[in-house]
C-alpha cells in the first residue's frame, strides 16, 4: 500500500503568518501534526509520503505514486481540499478525508471516497482491518474518546524541520469549560485527557535527538484544562530542560483563569514558556455571559493580561465583536480594551456559527442562519448568520476595528505597553534565524517601509534598548509580527464609517 498523506494549504490568516516566513526564511508557521500521529498509526508495510502543501507544490507525479491519498483538512482549508480531491479522482486515486472540516460535516462532501469522523485512535484501526479485507465503507464514525496514553509518537521523519518556523506537539485534548461559540467540545470532549508525564518527556528526547531547537507550540485546546496533571507534568519538564540546557521555548493555548494560579504561571515559565493565548473576547459582561464564557466574567480582564505579563508569558488574545447583547459603542470599547491591555497579537474577527456548537443549533432554531458554513478564517469579516445588529453597521465597525488596532502608530504604541508591563524571566535564546529576522527587520520595516511605520520601527527599537533590554528579543519579534498584520487587514477594504474613540479621537476604516 503506497498511501499519500496531503495536508492542504492555508489561506493568509491570522494563524498562517505568511508574512513574517520571509524574515526568518521558513515555508510555513507549523507541521501537520495530526497527518504525522495518523502516519504513525498505519501498518508498518505502507510505504507512506507527506505532502505539506504549505511548502511545497502538490504534483500529479505524487498523486500517481500512491494508491491512496489521504486528506486532513480544518474548515480554513476548505478551497484546498476540495481542489486536492477532485485532482485525486481526475487521476483514478480513492481519497480518504478527516479532521475538522469533514468531521462536523461529512454529509457536504459526497464526492469523498472514505470519511473518518472522530479522533483516528479509535477509528482508525477498523479501516485498516476493512482495507485489508476489501471491505472499505464510505463513513467511518465514533464519538468515543479514545485514551490518548495510547497515542504513538508522530513520525517526523516524514517531514523537514527546517521548512517550520515551529514544531508542534500535543498534551491533552477537550477542555472543561463549553463557550456557546466554540466547537472544542464537540470535538474532543469537556473532559481534559492527558497523555503521560513519561510519554510527554519520550516526545521531548525524540524531537531533541531528532536536531530540533527552538519554538515548540503546546497545541492543546486548553493546556491548563486538568490543573493538577498539568503541574506535574511542568515539574518534569522543568528538569528535562534544564537538563538538556534549555533547548525548547515553549508556547500554548490557554483559559483566562491561568492569571488566578500564581504556581501554575511560574511552573510554566520555568519549564520554557515564554506565551500563551487566551480566549478574552469582550469587555461586555453580557455578552459573556450569553456566550457561557463564565470563567471571563466578573474579572478584571486586563489587570488579568498583565498579570500573566509581569510573570513572565506574552499574551495573545482572541476577541470577538457580533455577539447579541453587544451594545453600539462596543468596537470603540474593544480598541480600548486591547490596546490598554498591551495585547500585540489581538485576533479579532466577527462571531460566526460553526456546526457543531451550541451557537449554531441556537441559531438554527431562531430561524437566523444564513448559510451553513463559516469560512474558518477567524479575521476576514464574514458572518453566517443575522445579528441583532444592524449587519453594515457591525461589518464597517468591525473593518475600523482591524484597520485602527494594526496602523502602524496604534499596533507599535500596544506593543510599548506590552514592554511596560512584561518582565521576561530569561533572555530569548539568540539564534541564526533571529540574527537574520533582525537584519532583515532593518531592512524591510526600518527602511524601506513606507509612511511614518518606519519611523515607529526606530521609535521602538530605541525605545527597547534603553528600557528593556531584557525583551529586546520580544520587540523586534512584534514588530515583524506587525508587518505581517498590516499586510492582512490595514485598508484592506476601507470603511466609511467614523467611530469616536473613549480618548475623543476618531476611528475610521483608514486609520
Amino acid at each position: 500500500m503506497k498511501a499519500l498523506l496531503v495536508y492542504p494549504s492555508i489561506p493568509a490568516t491570522f494563524w498562517s503568518f505568511k508574512h513574517i516566513l520571509k524574515f526568518i526564511s521558513k515555508k510555513a508557521a507549523h507541521p501537520p501534526l495530526g497527518l504525522l500521529t495518523l502516519a504513525a498509526m498505519m501498518p508498518e508495510d505502507w510505504d507512506l509520503r507527506v505532502v505539506d502543501m504549505n511548502t511545497e507544490a502538490l504534483t500529479d507525479d505524487h498523486i500517481r505514486w500512491s494508491d491512496m491519498v489521504f486528506v486532513s483538512a480544518m474548515i480554513v482549508q476548505k478551497t484546498s481540499a476540495m481542489s486536492v480531491i477532485d485532482r485525486c479522482h481526475a487521476l483514478d486515486r480513492k481519497v480518504v478525508a478527516g479532521g475538522p472540516l469533514f468531521t462536523n460535516a461529512a454529509a457536504e462532501f459526497p464526492q469523498v471516497d472514505h470519511i473518518v469522523k472522530g479522533e483516528a485512535e479509535t477509528i482508525f484501526p477498523q479501516f485498516v482491518r476493512d482495507f485489508a479485507r476489501g471491505e472499505l465503507q464510505p463513513i467511518y464514525s465514533t464519538d468515543e474518546k479514545p485514551d490518548i496514553t495510547c497515542t504513538p509518537l508522530p513520525r517526523w521523519d516524514l517531514i523537514n524541520f527546517k521548512n517550520y518556523a515551529s514544531l508542534s506537539i500535543q498534551y491533552s485534548r477537550g477542555c472543561p469549560f463549553n463557550c456557546e461559540f466554540c466547537d472544542v467540545v464537540n470535538l474532543n470532549g469537556r473532559v481534559p485527557r492527558v497523555k503521560s508525564d513519561e510519554q510527554m518527556l519520550r516526545e521531548f528526547d525524540v524531537l531533541y535527538t531528532m536536531g530540533w531547537r527552538g519554538r515548540l507550540f503546546m497545541v492543546d485546546d486548553n493546556f491548563i484544562g486538568n490543573k493538577v496533571k498539568v503541574k506535574s507534568l511542568l515539574r518534569r519538564l522543568i528538569a528535562w530542560q534544564e537538563e538538556h540546557k534549555l533547548p525548547f521555548s515553549l508556547y500554548t493555548e490557554a483559559s483566562v483563569n491561568l492569571a488566578d494560579d500564581e504556581e501554575l504561571m511560574d511552573l510554566m515559565v520555568a519549564a520554557g514558556f515564554d506565551c500563551v493565548f487566551l480566549g478574552l473576547e469582550t469587555p461586555e459582561e453580557e455578552s459573556l455571559k450569553e456566550c457561557g464564557k463564565h470563567q471571563n466574567s466578573g474579572k478584571d480582564l486586563v489587570e488579568a493580561v498583565k498579570t500573566i505579563q509581569r510573570h513572565g508569558m506574552e499574551v495573545m488574545g482572541g476577541f470577538i465583536i457580533g455577539f447579541d447583547n453587544d451594545p453600539p459603542n462596543i468596537f470603540e470599547r474593544q480598541v480600548k480594551f486591547i490596546q490598554n491591555s498591551g495585547v500585540v497579537k489581538a485576533m479579532i474577527g466577527i462571531l460566526n456559527a460553526v456546526p457543531g456548537t451550541r451557537l449554531y443549533e441556537r441559531l438554527k432554531r431562531e430561524g437566523r442562519l444564513m448559510e451553513d458554513r463559516t469560512t474558518g478564517d477567524n479575521t476576514d469579516g464574514s458572518i453566517n448568520f443575522i445579528p441583532k445588529m444592524d449587519m453594515e453597521t457591525l461589518r464597517e465597525g468591525y473593518l475600523a476595528v482591524l484597520n485602527h488596532l494594526y496602523s502602524p502608530k496604534h499596533y507599535y504604541k500596544r506593543v510599548r505597553e506590552f514592554l511596560k508591563t512584561y518582565q521576561p524571566v530569561r533572555r530569548r535564546r539568540i539564534d541564526k534565524t533571529d540574527v537574520m529576522a533582525f537584519l532583515r527587520s532593518l531592512l524591510y520595516l526600518g527602511i524601506l517601509d513606507k509612511g511614518k511605520s518606519k519611523l515607529y520601527y526606530w521609535k521602538l527599537l530605541i525605545t527597547a534598548l534603553l528600557f528593556h533590554r531584557q525583551a529586546i528579543g520580544e520587540a523586534i519579534s512584534s514588530a515583524i509580527f506587525g508587518y505581517h498584520f498590516r499586510k492582512l487587514f490595514v485598508s484592506k477594504k476601507n470603511s466609511s464609517n467614523n467611530i469616536k474613540l473613549p480618548d475623543g479621537s476618531v476611528m475610521s476604516g483608514g486609520a
